[in-house]
């Protein structure tokens, strides 16, 4: 059983993978202090102002001289995050190694229109501006308990936007809203405006384009008596139409997965990180998409993505996006680096740079063929990055609204918040997988005693297909999601 592990043979630091006594050896090293599991230390001295590196690349600099065997962390690790930069670009050249065989597979869901593909029939009761979502959550209540077979839930998505906002603030949560009334997963929407509002519900309906008129239905409160009395038959005939839907095999190229982590430790880039990663790259390689997201999470790793950009036109719109995030922070006066959290650094994540290294395994090797604005819709196979911040709710609520259909959440702290969609939280470590059981789908801790990647792999590509195709139910799904965090970037009037 390892003690530590040098994750790349250029590293100057390693990880913990125990609680560590002063006085271990370590490949020619003596600790000079106790390291908690997943916390780093020193294999060689670092000079202060020198980058120690970890995954191969620099993570910030020492704050004074790091001795071999110290303790490396926030006491004498910093950020060198800086603002927006230039970048070079590097046509992507695919590796020499041989190219991996495509799994391929296939998952049960529902045809919906347009070509799309659900692997939920749930009715949903979106509402265009808070004030009424009261009304929307009484009116999922009254049909809770007497869904018929064949559907399977219904929530009404509360959120506080909609109205007292103007310019591209107001059209972010259209675009959200309307990117939700879409979805797949919705056997069945109700949309339902007040009357009053900026997001006016005539408007809306503009910029949401062709439905399917059977399946999404309208209703403005202010002109009815009794809203809810009005809307009661027309969620009836949404539940009327979906209750018959059935599943049929679909090519796992239909498949479309946001890919997201929170509460990250040490482990996050050893274990679970890197796992997803791998089914990244072989639902990618089956021309399947995936999503990934936390732009702010990228800062310090943002070239590995750049250099594996499909093209000019996708590179420079990584950039774009990369730094255009940077302006967002530089704006509201707060430095790029102000990350991790307190969570983050009780597990062993330092700072940015660090953290983000291991947030990008999850996208693999894969070749990044899109660039998302926020509320865009995924249209490109292959790896997607989408605008938006690292905030958990308001990022898995992005994910959805380009039409992940499920999300794979790594996790080292443990969450228990359910998303719009089926949301798989994957464990980076065993401890948290036995202590939250009823939050955990998976482990991927075994891992760190030797478990084999390919093998784990394998399982872990299967158990997703197996959520896609209805067999197994992510344990977010049996809690309360109606909480959508939309992204909010302006005034409030």
């Amino acid at each position: 059983m390892k003690e530590y592990i040098r994750i790349n043979p250029n590293d100057t630091v390693a990880v913990a993978l125990r609680d560590l006594e002063a006085g271990f050896l370590a490949e020619g090293v003596v600790l000079a202090e106790k390291i908690k599991s997943g916390h780093k230390f020193a294999l060689a001295r670092i000079p202060k102002g020198k980058p120690p590196v970890k995954f191969g690349f620099p993570i910030g600099t020492a704050a004074r001289e790091i001795s071999p065997g110290e303790w490396v962390h926030t006491h004498n690790l910093k950020s060198a995050l800086g603002g927006a930069r230039e970048y070079e670009y590097k046509r992507y050249a695919p590796p020499q190694a041989v190219k991996r065989e495509p799994p391929g597979g296939i998952f049960y869901g529902y045809r919906r229109f347009g070509g799309k593909v659900g692997i939920r029939n749930e009715i949903w009761i979106i509402p265009t501006v808070g004030c009424i979502n009261a009304i929307g959550l009484e009116i999922a209540n009254r049909f809770r308990k007497i869904l018929p077979n064949g559907v399977d839930g219904i929530t009404a998505f509360a959120h506080p936007y909609g109205c007292s906002q103007s310019g591209c603030d107001h059209e972010t949560t259209r675009a959200a809203l309307c990117g939700l009334i879409r979805h797949p997963n919705a056997g069945g929407v109700l949309v339902m405006g007040l009357g009053c509002e900026n997001n006016l519900l005539g408007e809306l309906i503009t910029e949401l384009g062709p439905v399917d008129s059977d399946r999404v239905k309208f209703i403005q409160c202010q002109d009815h008596c009794d809203e809810i009395e009005a809307a009661l038959p027309l969620v009836g005939e949404l539940i009327e139409r979906a209750k018959d839907d059935v599943r049929e095999a679909f090519d796992i190229s239909k498949l479309v997965v946001g890919l997201k982590c929170g509460g990250s430790d040490g482990f996050s880039g050893i274990t679970a990180n890197p796992l997803l990663g791998r089914f990244t790259d072989a639902l990618t390689d089956s021309g399947g998409t995936a999503i990934l997201t936390e732009v702010p999470e990228i800062f310090g790793a943002e070239q590995i993505l750049m250099d594996r950009a499909a093209d000019r036109e996708v590179f420079d719109k990584t950039v774009k996006l990369i730094n255009g995030f940077k302006d967002y922070f530089a704006s509201h006066g707060q430095p790029p680096g102000e990350n991790p959290s307190p969570g983050n650094k009780d597990g062993g994540i330092t700072n940015l740079e660090e953290k983000s290294l291991g947030c990008v395994q999850k996208g693999g090797e894969a070749v990044v063929t899109g660039v998302l604005n926020y509320g865009e819709t995924a249209a490109k196979a292959g790896l997607n990055i989408l605008e938006s911040p690292g905030n958990d709710l308001v990022a898995s609520a992005a994910l959805a609204i380009s039409g992940a259909q499920l999300i794979l959440f790594t996790t080292g702290r443990g969450t228990p918040f359910g998303s719009a969609v089926p949301t798989v939280k994957i464990s980076t470590n065993s401890q948290l997988a036995k202590k939250k059981a009823h939050w955990i789908d998976f482990d991927a801790g075994p891992l760190v005693d030797g478990a084999g990647m390919d093998e784990m792999a394998k399982d872990f590509y299967e158990y997703v297909l197996s959520v896609a195709s209805g067999e197994t139910r992510a344990k977010s799904e049996s809690l309360d999601k109606s909480g959508f965090a939309i992204f909010k970037n302006g005034v409030t009037l």
